[in-house]
Formats: C-alpha cells, sequence, structure tokens
C-alpha cells in the first residue's frame, strides 16, 4: 500500500474510487513522560467547554493536547505560533515520540452503554463532486480561517475527524474482519478519561491487513459525522500547495455503524445578548409558548415529546425556568423558510431556528459575538443563566435524515448535529513532517 503523498495513479482501482485510507507514522505521548495519558488528552476543540473546560483541561497536567489545539496568546497569529513551538519542544523533549514505522490504528471507546470502534489513519481528501466525502453541514469561514493557520504553523493534523460509513457483508474479508483480529492483541494503549469511557489503541501494520482495508475501503463513500470545519480546512491546505505531498491527506476515524451506530445529540444555541424576556416578548403569536417548572430532565422530557409530533420544537431556558416553543404558524413557515431545498431540509429544526427565529423574528447576526455553539445541554442553560442570556436548546436530528440530505448534496444549517462518542484528542496525532 502506498503510503500519503504517492498516490496509485490514476488506474481506476478501487482505492482510488472510493475511500482510501493510508497509514502513517502515529505521533504519540510517551506514558512515562507525562502523568497519565487520561490527564493529557481532551474532547475536540471545539466541544471543549470556555472558559471554565480549558482552565480544567490546562491544569490537569502541563502536557495536556489542549495547549496544542486552544493555544491561549493575546492574538492569533500568537496563538498559532505558540502552539507551533509547543509541539516542536514536546518531540525533542520526548513528551510526543513517534511510531517507528507507518501504521492505521484500531481505536476503540466504550462507556455509557456504547461499544465503538474504528479505524484512525490518513485519508485522501476528495472534492464534494467526487462523491467519496459526503458532507451535511454548512461552514463558518472565520474557523476555516483560524484551524487553517494552526495547522500551518504546527504542520500537524492534531485530532482526527469523525467519520461513518457503512461496512459490507463480507466481514471476515474486509476491514471488520481486520479489527476483529487486531483487537484480540495486546493495545499500544489502554486508558479511562473523566466522561466514564474507556479508550484502547493498536496498530495495523501487517501488509496483508493494510492491503484487505484498502481493498474494502475503496468500494465506500463516508459521511462527516463531526469535523466539517477541519475537513474544509483540509481542502484548503491541500490547494496552497503547488506539489502532491502529505497534505493531500487529513487525520480521520471511519467507524463502520452498520456494526457501531453513532449517537446523535443536538449542537444548543447560546444568544449571548438577548435576554430570555426579549426573546418571549418577540415571538407574538409565532410560536405555542408554554413555561415548564422543574429540573432540566423534565424540560428535555417535554421537548422530546413536542419534537415528535408535528411540526418544530425549541426550548428556552437562561431565566430559572424552561420554556417549550412548539406549533408554529405555518403561514410563518411558508413566508420565511426558503422554498428551494427538499422538503425534509425545510422541516428541520435547525432550518427553522435560523430562518425564522434567528433572522426573521429575533434578528439576531449569526456571528460568534452574538451566538455560540454549545453540545453539552447543562452548559448551555448554566452559561445563559450566568450572563443573562438565551439557551436554546435543541432536539437530535435523526441520523437516516442526515444521510439522506447529505447524498442528495443538500447541506443542513451549520451545527446541526452532533455525532458520537467524539474521539478523545491527543491518542495520536499526525506529523505532516513525519509522512
Amino acid at each position: 500500500m502506498s503510503t500519503p503523498g504517492h498516490g496509485n495513479g490514476a488506474n481506476g482501482s478501487p482505492a482510488e474510487r472510493g475511500l482510501r485510507l493510508a497509514p502513517f507514522r502515529g505521533l504519540r505521548y510517551v506514558p512515562e513522560r507525562v502523568g497519565s495519558l487520561a490527564s493529557v488528552t481532551s474532547p475536540p476543540y471545539d466541544v471543549v467547554v470556555r472558559p471554565d473546560g480549558l482552565r480544567h483541561l490546562e491544569t490537569a497536567d502541563p502536557h495536556n493536547i489542549v495547549r496544542l489545539i486552544l493555544p491561549q496568546a493575546a492574538t492569533a497569529a500568537d496563538r498559532h505560533r505558540q502552539a507551533a513551538e509547543t509541539l516542536r519542544r514536546w518531540q525533542e523533549e520526548r513528551i510526543l515520540a513517534a511510531d517507528p514505522e507507518p501504521a492505521l490504528y484500531v481505536y476503540e471507546q466504550s462507556g455509557d452503554g456504547i461499544l465503538q470502534r474504528g479505524l484512525i489513519g490518513a485519508l485522501r481528501l476528495t472534492p464534494r463532486e467526487e462523491g467519496v466525502v459526503l458532507p451535511h453541514e454548512d461552514v463558518m469561514p472565520h474557523i476555516i480561517e483560524d484551524r487553517a493557520a494552526l495547522m500551518r504553523d504546527t504542520g500537524a493534523n492534531l485530532e482526527p475527524l469523525l467519520f461513518s460509513y457503512r461496512g459490507g457483508d463480507d466481514e471476515e474479508e474486509g476491514a471488520a474482519g481486520v479489527i476483529d483480529r487486531v483487537i484480540r492483541t495486546e493495545p499500544l494503549l489502554s486508558t479511562a478519561t473523566d466522561d466514564g469511557y474507556a479508550h484502547r489503541l493498536w496498530s495495523i501494520t501487517d501488509p496483508d491487513d493494510l492491503a484487505l482495508i484498502d481493498h474494502d475501503l475503496g468500494r465506500r463513500h463516508a459521511l462527516i459525522a463531526d469535523g466539517h470545519h477541519r475537513w474544509a480546512t483540509y481542502l484548503r491546505l491541500r490547494a496552497e500547495q503547488p506539489a502532491p505531498g502529505p497534505w493531500d491527506f487529513g487525520l480521520v476515524l471511519l467507524v463502520d455503524t452498520a456494526r457501531y451506530p453513532l449517537r446523535v445529540r443536538a449542537i444548543h444555541r447560546l444568544l449571548h445578548r438577548l435576554p430570555v424576556q426579549d426573546a418571549l416578548a418577540a415571538l407574538g403569536g409565532a410560536f405555542r409558548v408554554r413555561t415548564l417548572e422543574g429540573p432540566l430532565p423534565n424540560a428535555l422530557e417535554a421537548l422530546a415529546e413536542a419534537a415528535s409530533g408535528p411540526g418544530n420544537a425549541f426550548l428556552l431556558a437562561g431565566d430559572g425556568r424552561f420554556h417549550l416553543l412548539d406549533r408554529p404558524d405555518p403561514l410563518l413557515l411558508d413566508r420565511t423558510v426558503p422554498a428551494d431545498r427538499p422538503q425534509a431540509w425545510r422541516e428541520l429544526d435547525a432550518t427553522v431556528l435560523h430562518s425564522v427565529l434567528l433572522e426573521n423574528i429575533w434578528r439576531v447576526p449569526d456571528d460568534p459575538e452574538h451566538i455560540g455553539y454549545i453540545h453539552e445541554t447543562a452548559a448551555a442553560v448554566k452559561q445563559a443563566e450566568r450572563h443573562g442570556g438565551t439557551a436554546v436548546l435543541m432536539h437530535p436530528v435523526r441520523e437516516d435524515v442526515v444521510r439522506e440530505l447529505a447524498e442528495q448534496g443538500v447541506t443542513m444549517p451549520r451545527k446541526s448535529t452532533s455525532f458520537g462518542p467524539k474521539p478523545a484528542t491527543g491518542l495520536v496525532l499526525r506529523s505532516l513532517a513525519l509522512n
């Protein structure tokens, strides 16, 4: 199997038509040089709740990976230079060390009733029109700019994106069979993180196993489950390169969801400058509004029940109570939701939230100064109550709806879904200098 930057050529082989996951020399923490592997890991950069979660990770271990993915400095340029210097110093001090030979990695997460296994490798980048990698969400240019500058300065893919694909029935002959054999051997590492998940990692270097995986994945396409901005960043950075090389590939975790279904959660909105009472007052008769007393779990149950019926439903929080919005005015929807998309897209909660509530009723600009995106429900409520804003709690979209729209080439509003469990950041990195 060829290594990143040395493609198989335009020979029509399966690996050139579908997914191509290439081995690489993983850059990993040296266990003896850190407090523990768990203490140096982090959630993905966009899931870290700031500032509390960031401070917690920074103090967990002086070598926590958050110092690379979310460096702290006065300016963006200073942050990126600091991350690059930190990465260089950690390699010189052997805090991080490269594995001796290129490998694909089997990664396992277990906990909270979930067992997930997948393959970490360097995925060949393909333009959207090839249909090999299917995005399902829009992206924000300022985030791509920031991630691109960080990757340029560090010369590294610091965290794997989460992709899903559907494997075939010939499990013993393909990637699934290789994974099943490898997990019966001793792992490279094993650790448990504070979120209750256990993590294990194995390497695959055997040429026959790599060939089986290559042939299998070459017949598949993948859905971006988590990492739209980083995938767009990969594509931008590749476009900047004058010749083939390591930038033609990007670090991903591929999970066969026919065997290991992902969990789909919502991503909530935090409206920094809109108090709850102002949000409610502006609604008029656009939605039915019911105020709920009681704890957050009860309010979420009410949201789930409302979301299971016709129409859209949202939960507003921030004033110590919860306000359930449902049964939107059909005439208002017809007037404000764009009509040039499939009906499934027009009925999405995220579509209605952005087109109807944010743009037309509340007139909240979609920029970081006005809207935050928070994955953890209790954290969204806490932030809204602390700062006098409004948390808009969402109900998750079904995976089949996401995939159906992606296969039609239709993107959902940004930050519409949160697939998981997400891979822990810090277990294996990819330095482009090693490929």
